[in-house]
């Protein structure tokens, strides 16, 4: 690109933007409002296809702002439409809304005291993951485009998704059950976007990667069929944990001997194994549990195939049988190559060309991928980290926190993106 062309196309993005900006005065209004918004559903948080109270809150914020509000979508998702002074396009942006079966160890003053049941057990329920800055990030996003209108040439979307953690045992639930409700229709949606937290990364910071950027995942269940014997015979019988063992073992050379890593990581997980009774009883059955992860759809294929090929042929050669199970949880979370592409800018617009880094791609799994199945997406990362922190505590677990300064940047990011998606020719 020669330097009249380069200079040509930096004046027309330019021109583009400050159409579509919005005063620096309309976020600042609304920075305090989000902190407060993210501080309460931290402190009230609920789990997966339990969000009533959460919902409640969403829905009676998108209606005080005029837009036009649909509930009970997912059993507890809500969908809001925002339609511009002109006809245009329709963009979607999504935030998940649940937390987790986890106690809270932390000394904030909203810190979660909820105690909730899961899969029978009582439990610490609390945002673990960062759901509840999604939340109160996108509330803020809708308050400032409602007032803005006038700048919105189409229309602009806002889900508010349940159970991205997944559904309790039994149900359906999250982005899947959504876009089975018509999340995505009427209007139709011709993009969506979606961010998630860090509690790794610094505030102020952007991270983003074209193609694929979380796994697929896949949860997997492994019988394996045996025949008992005393401990001390072990020729009178088939011993399905010794079956179980050497299967595990092959799923490794899977990932280290046929996947090319080169092309994307692959991870298989055995989480769980159940067998036995006693110490001197070789049981009749074992079961094991785990988890595939996959950032290539061929990967993917090649991995599942000799994994079922494995655990049948495996178990046979030592005597037994075995039978094995796939559910998928998430698809692969692909950013469209070329939305990608259109939206960098915007990124760099808004947060600064230096805090916008390529990363690489994560074994994590997100249910956005399944909206990105059926409309181009992309979805990219915000930091949530204090600068200056020398260690950040991870997601999932009971010390998890982040810096509520860094939400602004999203609020400010999701805005630009849907102005400049909607607006651009």
């Amino acid at each position: 690109m020669n330097k009249l062309v380069l200079k040509g196309f930096l004046l027309f993005g330019f021109c583009a933007f400050a159409q579509n900006a919005v005063s620096e005065k309309d976020f600042k209004s609304v920075e305090q409002k989000v902190i407060d918004w993210r501080r309460d559903f931290h402190q009230y948080p609920e789990l997966s296809n339990r969000e009533f109270k959460t919902a409640e809150k969403i829905a009676k914020h998108l209606k005080s702002l005029g837009i036009e509000v649909q509930t009970g979508v997912a059993k507890t998702g809500v969908v809001g439409v925002l339609k511009g002074n002109t006809p245009g396009k329709v963009v979607a942006l999504r935030a998940d809304i649940d937390a987790l079966p986890v106690t809270e160890r932390n000394d904030l003053s909203f810190k979660s005291e909820v105690v909730g049941e899961f899969q029978g057990e009582e439990v610490g329920v609390m945002h673990a993951c960062g759901h509840d800055t999604h939340i109160a990030i996108l509330m803020g996003v809708a308050e400032i485009l409602s007032k803005n209108k006038d700048k919105i040439k189409g229309t602009v979307k806002f889900i508010f998704q349940p159970a991205e953690e997944g559904p309790p045992p039994g149900e359906e639930g999250g982005a899947a059950l959504m876009i089975k409700e018509g999340a995505l229709k009427n209007p139709d949606v011709d993009a969506i976007f979606g961010l998630h937290i860090n509690s790794g990364t610094p505030v102020g910071t952007i991270g983003y990667k074209p193609g694929g950027t979380m796994a697929a995942v896949e949860r997997f269940v492994v019988n394996v069929k045996g025949k008992q014997t005393h401990g001390s015979q072990p020729w009178g019988g088939v011993d399905p944990i010794y079956i179980a063992a050497k299967i595990i073992d092959g799923y490794q050379s899977i990932i280290s001997r046929e996947s090319n890593l080169l092309v994307e990581p692959a991870v298989i997980t055995v989480g769980k194994i159940t067998a036995g009774v006693r110490f001197n009883i070789i049981p009749e059955s074992a079961e094991m549990i785990g988890t595939v992860r996959t950032l290539d759809p061929d990967m993917k294929a090649l991995i599942i195939r000799r994994m079922t090929e494995m655990t049948e042929g495996l178990a046979k050669t030592y005597g037994g049988a075995a039978t094995i199970e796939f559910q998928n949880n998430t698809a692969i979370t692909y950013n469209d190559e070329k939305l990608t592409e259109a939206m960098l800018p915007t990124l760099q617009k808004t947060a600064g060309v230096e805090n916008v880094v390529l990363i690489k791609a994560t074994t994590g799994g997100e249910d956005f991928s399944f909206f990105q199945e059926k409309v181009p997406g992309f979805y990219f990362f915000l930091g949530g980290m204090t600068p200056g922190n020398t260690e950040a505590f991870p997601h999932h677990t009971p010390d998890f926190k982040i810096d509520d300064s860094g939400m602004l940047l999203g609020v400010k990011t999701l805005t630009a993106m849907s102005l400049d998606y909607l607006n651009k020719k």
